[in-house]
Protein backbone atom coordinates (compact mmCIF):
# COMPACT_ATOMS: atom_id res chain seq x y z
CA UNK A 1 0.00 0.00 0.00
CA UNK A 2 2.76 2.35 0.69
CA UNK A 3 4.73 0.89 -2.37
CA UNK A 4 1.20 2.39 -4.25
CA UNK A 5 1.13 5.65 -2.50
CA UNK A 6 5.11 6.45 -2.92
CA UNK A 7 4.29 5.53 -6.76
CA UNK A 8 1.75 7.75 -6.69
CA UNK A 9 3.65 10.77 -4.73
CA UNK A 10 6.01 10.26 -7.79
CA UNK A 11 4.09 10.68 -9.93
CA UNK A 12 2.18 13.45 -9.07
CA UNK A 13 5.44 15.59 -8.32
CA UNK A 14 7.06 14.24 -12.02
CA UNK A 15 3.77 15.44 -13.51
CA UNK A 16 3.71 18.54 -11.90
CA UNK A 17 7.24 19.53 -12.68
CA UNK A 18 6.80 18.53 -16.74
CA UNK A 19 4.02 20.75 -16.39
CA UNK A 20 5.88 24.05 -15.37
CA UNK A 21 8.74 23.23 -17.87
CA UNK A 22 9.43 26.25 -19.82
CA UNK A 23 8.95 25.95 -23.77
CA UNK A 24 10.49 28.01 -25.95
CA UNK A 25 8.12 29.36 -29.03
CA UNK A 26 7.72 31.85 -31.93
CA UNK A 27 5.55 34.77 -30.91
CA UNK A 28 3.02 33.48 -33.53
CA UNK A 29 2.55 29.95 -34.44
CA UNK A 30 0.95 27.58 -37.79
CA UNK A 31 -1.10 25.51 -36.09
CA UNK A 32 -2.39 22.29 -38.55
CA UNK A 33 -5.84 20.64 -38.94
CA UNK A 34 -6.61 17.30 -37.86
CA UNK A 35 -6.81 15.91 -34.41
CA UNK A 36 -5.43 16.90 -30.92
CA UNK A 37 -2.57 14.42 -31.81
CA UNK A 38 -2.07 15.33 -35.33
CA UNK A 39 -1.34 18.72 -34.25
CA UNK A 40 1.06 17.72 -31.23
CA UNK A 41 3.00 15.52 -33.61
CA UNK A 42 3.33 18.38 -36.11
CA UNK A 43 4.19 20.84 -33.79
CA UNK A 44 6.83 18.54 -31.83
CA UNK A 45 8.43 17.88 -35.68
CA UNK A 46 8.50 22.33 -35.93
CA UNK A 47 10.25 21.89 -32.97
CA UNK A 48 8.35 22.67 -30.39
CA UNK A 49 9.46 21.17 -26.97
CA UNK A 50 6.15 18.96 -26.70
CA UNK A 51 4.96 15.23 -26.19
CA UNK A 52 1.95 13.18 -26.37
CA UNK A 53 1.68 13.48 -22.78
CA UNK A 54 0.57 17.20 -23.96
CA UNK A 55 -1.84 15.36 -26.01
CA UNK A 56 -3.94 15.15 -22.93
CA UNK A 57 -3.53 18.02 -21.19
CA UNK A 58 -5.17 19.60 -24.42
CA UNK A 59 -8.10 17.01 -24.44
CA UNK A 60 -9.09 18.63 -21.14
CA UNK A 61 -8.05 22.34 -21.82
CA UNK A 62 -9.98 22.42 -25.47
CA UNK A 63 -8.61 22.01 -29.13
CA UNK A 64 -6.41 24.81 -30.70
CA UNK A 65 -8.26 26.62 -33.50
CA UNK A 66 -6.02 25.99 -36.63
CA UNK A 67 -4.73 28.54 -38.89
CA UNK A 68 -1.70 30.94 -37.51
CA UNK A 69 -2.38 32.25 -34.22
CA UNK A 70 -0.77 34.88 -32.01
CA UNK A 71 0.83 33.51 -29.21
CA UNK A 72 2.38 36.82 -27.68
CA UNK A 73 5.11 35.50 -26.18
CA UNK A 74 8.36 33.53 -26.98
CA UNK A 75 8.79 31.35 -23.54
CA UNK A 76 6.30 30.25 -21.52
CA UNK A 77 5.76 27.83 -18.83
CA UNK A 78 3.83 24.63 -20.51
CA UNK A 79 0.50 24.59 -19.06
CA UNK A 80 0.68 28.64 -20.30
CA UNK A 81 1.89 27.65 -23.30
CA UNK A 82 -0.69 24.83 -23.92
CA UNK A 83 -3.53 27.22 -22.75
CA UNK A 84 -2.01 30.08 -25.17
CA UNK A 85 -2.51 27.49 -28.13
CA UNK A 86 -6.46 26.96 -26.99
CA UNK A 87 -7.43 30.18 -26.67
CA UNK A 88 -4.89 32.36 -29.03
CA UNK A 89 -6.38 34.26 -31.37
CA UNK A 90 -5.74 33.91 -35.03
CA UNK A 91 -3.36 36.45 -36.28
CA UNK A 92 -3.96 38.77 -38.55
CA UNK A 93 -3.31 41.30 -41.09
CA UNK A 94 -4.79 44.85 -41.99
CA UNK A 95 -5.54 44.87 -45.89
CA UNK A 96 -6.51 48.17 -47.24
CA UNK A 97 -7.67 48.68 -51.00
CA UNK A 98 -7.63 52.28 -51.52
CA UNK A 99 -10.62 54.24 -53.60
CA UNK A 100 -9.81 54.43 -57.00
CA UNK A 101 -7.36 51.38 -57.11
CA UNK A 102 -7.69 49.09 -59.85
CA UNK A 103 -7.49 45.30 -59.57
CA UNK A 104 -3.90 44.80 -61.14
CA UNK A 105 -2.01 47.07 -58.68
CA UNK A 106 -4.01 45.78 -55.55
CA UNK A 107 -3.55 42.18 -56.35
CA UNK A 108 0.57 42.88 -57.06
CA UNK A 109 0.27 44.31 -53.85
CA UNK A 110 -1.61 41.57 -51.96
CA UNK A 111 0.84 38.76 -53.36
CA UNK A 112 4.16 41.54 -52.01
CA UNK A 113 1.77 42.04 -48.46
CA UNK A 114 1.30 37.42 -48.24
CA UNK A 115 3.97 36.45 -49.97
CA UNK A 116 1.13 34.50 -52.28
CA UNK A 117 1.09 33.90 -55.94
CA UNK A 118 0.06 36.76 -58.15
CA UNK A 119 -1.76 34.67 -60.71
CA UNK A 120 -3.49 32.12 -58.29
CA UNK A 121 -4.89 35.55 -56.93
CA UNK A 122 -5.45 36.90 -60.40
CA UNK A 123 -7.03 33.51 -61.35
CA UNK A 124 -9.23 33.29 -58.09
CA UNK A 125 -10.40 36.98 -58.00
CA UNK A 126 -11.80 35.91 -61.83
CA UNK A 127 -13.41 33.29 -60.08
CA UNK A 128 -15.36 35.27 -57.25
CA UNK A 129 -15.80 38.34 -58.58
CA UNK A 130 -18.87 39.15 -60.62
CA UNK A 131 -16.75 42.47 -62.17
CA UNK A 132 -13.47 42.94 -64.18
CA UNK A 133 -12.78 45.52 -61.64
CA UNK A 134 -14.69 46.92 -58.46
CA UNK A 135 -15.46 43.20 -57.18
CA UNK A 136 -13.80 44.26 -53.94
CA UNK A 137 -14.84 47.47 -52.15
CA UNK A 138 -12.92 50.49 -51.48
CA UNK A 139 -12.33 49.65 -47.22
CA UNK A 140 -9.76 48.15 -44.75
CA UNK A 141 -10.64 44.34 -44.08
CA UNK A 142 -8.53 42.03 -41.48
CA UNK A 143 -7.34 39.03 -42.40
CA UNK A 144 -5.72 35.96 -41.15
CA UNK A 145 -1.92 35.45 -41.41
CA UNK A 146 -1.17 32.61 -43.86
CA UNK A 147 -4.79 32.38 -45.22
CA UNK A 148 -4.29 31.13 -49.06
CA UNK A 149 -4.80 32.75 -52.42
CA UNK A 150 -8.76 31.22 -52.47
CA UNK A 151 -9.62 31.90 -49.85
CA UNK A 152 -8.35 35.58 -49.57
CA UNK A 153 -10.59 36.49 -52.77
CA UNK A 154 -13.53 34.37 -51.84
CA UNK A 155 -12.90 36.54 -48.54
CA UNK A 156 -12.55 39.80 -49.84
CA UNK A 157 -15.43 39.48 -52.80
CA UNK A 158 -17.71 37.97 -50.51
CA UNK A 159 -17.73 40.88 -48.19
CA UNK A 160 -17.61 43.32 -50.96
CA UNK A 161 -21.42 41.90 -52.40
CA UNK A 162 -22.63 41.95 -48.39
CA UNK A 163 -21.69 45.65 -48.96
CA UNK A 164 -23.00 46.25 -52.52
CA UNK A 165 -26.50 44.41 -51.38
CA UNK A 166 -26.78 46.50 -48.41
CA UNK A 167 -25.96 49.92 -49.84
CA UNK A 168 -28.51 49.08 -52.88
CA UNK A 169 -31.07 47.86 -50.73
CA UNK A 170 -30.77 50.81 -48.11
CA UNK A 171 -31.44 53.14 -50.92
CA UNK A 172 -33.58 51.45 -53.44
CA UNK A 173 -35.43 48.83 -51.25
CA UNK A 174 -33.93 46.15 -53.69
CA UNK A 175 -30.90 44.77 -55.42
CA UNK A 176 -30.58 44.22 -59.38
CA UNK A 177 -27.34 42.87 -60.24
CA UNK A 178 -28.36 44.39 -63.85
CA UNK A 179 -28.70 48.07 -62.40
CA UNK A 180 -25.78 47.49 -59.47
CA UNK A 181 -23.27 47.35 -62.55
CA UNK A 182 -24.26 51.07 -64.06
CA UNK A 183 -23.86 52.24 -60.66
CA UNK A 184 -20.46 50.58 -59.94
CA UNK A 185 -19.25 52.20 -63.44
CA UNK A 186 -20.60 55.67 -63.09
CA UNK A 187 -19.18 55.53 -59.58
CA UNK A 188 -15.69 54.28 -60.81
CA UNK A 189 -15.37 57.00 -62.96
CA UNK A 190 -16.95 59.72 -60.08
CA UNK A 191 -14.32 58.44 -58.14
CA UNK A 192 -11.41 58.95 -60.75
CA UNK A 193 -12.21 62.37 -61.53
CA UNK A 194 -13.23 64.23 -58.65
CA UNK A 195 -11.25 66.21 -56.87
CA UNK A 196 -12.88 65.50 -53.50
CA UNK A 197 -16.03 64.06 -52.23
CA UNK A 198 -18.16 67.54 -52.35
CA UNK A 199 -17.60 67.52 -55.69
CA UNK A 200 -18.66 63.97 -56.39
CA UNK A 201 -22.42 64.48 -56.62
CA UNK A 202 -21.64 67.06 -59.17
CA UNK A 203 -19.22 65.22 -61.48
CA UNK A 204 -22.18 62.57 -61.29
CA UNK A 205 -24.32 64.93 -62.77
CA UNK A 206 -22.47 65.78 -65.99
CA UNK A 207 -22.54 62.25 -67.02
CA UNK A 208 -26.20 61.77 -66.28
CA UNK A 209 -26.19 65.36 -68.40
CA UNK A 210 -24.23 64.33 -71.61
CA UNK A 211 -25.32 60.60 -71.49
CA UNK A 212 -28.64 62.28 -72.39
CA UNK A 213 -28.00 64.62 -75.23
CA UNK A 214 -25.96 62.02 -76.47
CA UNK A 215 -22.79 63.19 -75.97
CA UNK A 216 -19.77 61.04 -75.28
CA UNK A 217 -18.59 61.01 -71.64
CA UNK A 218 -14.53 62.43 -72.89
CA UNK A 219 -13.66 62.10 -69.34
CA UNK A 220 -9.65 60.95 -68.76
CA UNK A 221 -10.09 58.67 -65.81
CA UNK A 222 -12.08 56.64 -67.99
CA UNK A 223 -8.41 55.22 -69.19
CA UNK A 224 -6.77 55.04 -66.25
CA UNK A 225 -7.93 51.46 -66.31
CA UNK A 226 -5.72 48.21 -65.70
CA UNK A 227 -2.14 48.71 -65.61
CA UNK A 228 -2.60 52.33 -66.77
CA UNK A 229 -4.41 53.34 -62.92
CA UNK A 230 -1.24 56.46 -62.03
CA UNK A 231 -0.38 56.89 -65.77
CA UNK A 232 -0.83 60.48 -66.86
CA UNK A 233 -3.57 60.54 -70.19
CA UNK A 234 -2.00 61.94 -73.37
CA UNK A 235 -3.00 62.95 -76.41
CA UNK A 236 -1.51 60.00 -77.44
CA UNK A 237 -3.25 57.64 -75.09
CA UNK A 238 -6.55 59.23 -76.38
CA UNK A 239 -5.91 58.57 -79.97
CA UNK A 240 -4.41 55.10 -79.88
CA UNK A 241 -5.96 53.63 -77.62
CA UNK A 242 -9.07 51.32 -79.15
CA UNK A 243 -10.35 49.57 -75.93
CA UNK A 244 -13.92 50.52 -74.40
CA UNK A 245 -12.56 52.86 -71.58
CA UNK A 246 -11.66 55.24 -74.19
CA UNK A 247 -14.90 57.34 -74.07
CA UNK A 248 -13.03 59.94 -76.20
CA UNK A 249 -14.01 57.16 -78.96
CA UNK A 250 -17.02 55.83 -77.87
CA UNK A 251 -20.53 56.71 -76.32
CA UNK A 252 -22.03 55.77 -73.32
CA UNK A 253 -20.84 54.08 -70.77
CA UNK A 254 -17.31 51.92 -70.49
CA UNK A 255 -18.84 48.20 -70.51
CA UNK A 256 -17.16 47.47 -67.07
CA UNK A 257 -15.94 49.62 -63.63
CA UNK A 258 -11.98 50.81 -64.09
CA UNK A 259 -11.25 50.54 -60.41
CA UNK A 260 -12.34 50.34 -56.89
CA UNK A 261 -15.34 52.80 -55.40
CA UNK A 262 -16.01 54.05 -52.51
CA UNK A 263 -19.04 54.88 -50.30
CA UNK A 264 -19.03 58.74 -51.47
CA UNK A 265 -18.55 57.74 -55.33
CA UNK A 266 -21.47 55.09 -55.04
CA UNK A 267 -24.05 57.89 -53.71
CA UNK A 268 -23.07 60.25 -56.04
CA UNK A 269 -23.32 57.43 -58.50
CA UNK A 270 -26.94 56.96 -57.13
CA UNK A 271 -28.03 60.47 -56.37
CA UNK A 272 -26.48 62.83 -58.36
CA UNK A 273 -27.08 66.36 -58.28
CA UNK A 274 -29.20 68.70 -60.03
CA UNK A 275 -27.15 70.50 -62.68
CA UNK A 276 -27.22 71.47 -65.72
CA UNK A 277 -23.65 71.15 -66.13
CA UNK A 278 -21.68 69.67 -69.02
CA UNK A 279 -17.98 70.37 -68.88
CA UNK A 280 -15.56 70.33 -65.83
CA UNK A 281 -11.70 71.51 -66.20
CA UNK A 282 -9.21 71.35 -63.06
CA UNK A 283 -8.34 74.67 -61.68
CA UNK A 284 -5.09 76.13 -60.00
CA UNK A 285 -6.47 75.50 -56.74
CA UNK A 286 -6.78 71.70 -57.87
CA UNK A 287 -10.71 71.48 -58.12
CA UNK A 288 -12.88 71.95 -61.26
CA UNK A 289 -14.77 75.08 -62.34
CA UNK A 290 -18.14 73.44 -64.04
CA UNK A 291 -20.11 74.57 -66.74
CA UNK A 292 -22.79 73.94 -69.35
CA UNK A 293 -21.47 76.34 -72.00
CA UNK A 294 -18.68 75.10 -74.11
CA UNK A 295 -17.23 78.85 -74.78
CA UNK A 296 -16.56 79.13 -70.60
CA UNK A 297 -15.25 75.66 -70.54
CA UNK A 298 -12.46 76.78 -73.28
CA UNK A 299 -11.46 79.98 -71.17
CA UNK A 300 -11.30 77.48 -68.24
CA UNK A 301 -8.99 75.32 -70.08
CA UNK A 302 -6.82 78.36 -71.01
CA UNK A 303 -7.21 79.39 -67.07
CA UNK A 304 -5.68 76.10 -66.13
CA UNK A 305 -2.65 76.16 -68.91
Amino acid sequence: MAWAENIALVFIISFAFYTTLPVKTTKTLLVPQGSIGHIITQLSKQGYAVSSIDKYLLVLMGKPQSGWVNIGESKLNRIDFLYKLTTAKAKMEKVTLIPGETKTLFIEALAKQFQLDKTKLETQYTHFSTYPEAGVYADTYYVPYGISEKHLMHFLVTESEKKYKEISQKVYGTYSPKQWLNILISASIIQKEAANAKEMPIVSSVIVNRLKKGMPLQMDGTLNYGKYSHIKVTPERIKNDSSRFNTYKYKGLPLSPIGAVSLDALKAAMKPAKTNYLYFMKNAKGVHDFTNNYKTHRKNIRKAR
